[in-house]
């Protein structure tokens, strides 16, 4: 796939929904208008939403629609530059120094004194700090990709702040400076995407540089249309009612509210016990899939069966 290609299937915001409908994202108009926007303003997107939702997986999607490499960046508490960046590979460095041992001591000969000896290795330091001896990390990697690539930042805000501050440098420009080497600018700007959780706010110049997009819980229809295609096999009269069930969920005050994620287990779970629809006693049974903690599972089933009931009309 050439850059040419991937121009082409940002031609339209339906273009892009209908692509990502492909390869099994199914998307609101929203999110398809601010994929349209990053990529002709050359920006990145900053995705937040409750866990879930699909912010990892429209990375994910976009990379299958577009046939590039999908580069991640998992952010922790204590992520620093090498980690993300590059590193040297010292133990490399170590085995090749062994081996030219010999051609080292041939090197040396002749040499007066220390600084004589120092000199000549320093006219050889550069080989072990040449591009053979790097080893990129995800945000160095994404930049040497000569077709470009997704770059995912997942769970950005999981990150320090002064990590944070480092990634906006790099975003800026697309460019690094490695001291050994040089700069290195992308051959190609990789499309990036930053997830969110919102266990910190994100600072004001990470989201100047972005394009923000909130992703919520689906309504019913595109819930619907997720399940259907993520899960093809629940038959029509099911999908609607387990859709049904959980929408009611999300409104009860709750430690852990379903996911989509969760949705799309319960569906498979529902095909797995080749269930035709949904019934009271088949909800009992699986409500673990969807709930997580056992208070919430208990709140469920004080209300289950008016719930069930207007789940199946």
């Amino acid at each position: 796939m050439n850059r040419v290609d991937n121009l082409n299937k940002f031609e339209g915001i339906e273009d892009i929904r209908s692509g990502l409908e492909s390869m099994g994202y199914v998307c609101s108009r929203e999110i398809g208008t601010t994929l349209y926007l990053a990529h002709h303003l050359h920006k990145p997107i900053l995705v937040e939403g409750p866990a879930g939702v699909g912010k990892t997986e429209l990375a994910k999607a976009t990379a299958a629609y577009l046939d590039l490499p999908l580069i991640r960046l998992q952010c922790y508490e204590g992520l620093d530059e090498s980690k993300a960046l590059y590193e040297w590979k010292y133990g490399k460095q170590l085995l090749y120094t062994q081996i030219l041992k010999d051609k080292l001591n041939d090197l040396l000969k002749g040499a007066e004194g220390l600084t004589g000896a120092m000199a000549r290795v320093q006219a050889y330091d550069d080989i072990f700090f040449s591009e053979h001896f790097l080893a990129p990390r995800p945000l160095l990697l994404a930049l040497q990709q000569k077709d470009g690539a997704v770059l995912l930042v997942d769970e950005v805000d999981k990150s320090d702040p002064e990590f944070e501050a480092f990634l906006l440098e790099v975003l800026s420009d697309f460019q690094v400076s490695v001291p050994e080497l040089g700069t290195i600018h992308a051959e190609i700007r990789p499309y990036v995407f930053l997830t969110s959780n919102n266990t910190r706010e994100m600072s004001e110049a990470l989201k100047r540089r972005c394009l923000h997009l909130f992703i919520p819980f689906p309504d019913a229809k595109l819930e619907q249309q997720i399940v259907r295609a993520r899960v093809p096999d629940v038959p029509d009269r099911l999908r609607v009612q387990l859709v049904a069930f959980v929408q009611q969920v999300r409104d009860l005050d709750l430690r852990k509210v379903p996911s989509v994620s969760e949705t799309l287990d319960w569906a498979r779970v529902l095909v797995l016990l080749n269930a035709r629809e949904l019934t009271p006693e088949m909800i009992k049974e699986t409500l673990n899939v969807i709930l997580k903690f056992e208070a919430d599972i208990e709140v469920v089933k004080e209300g289950l069966y008016p719930m069930a009931e207007k789940a199946v009309r």
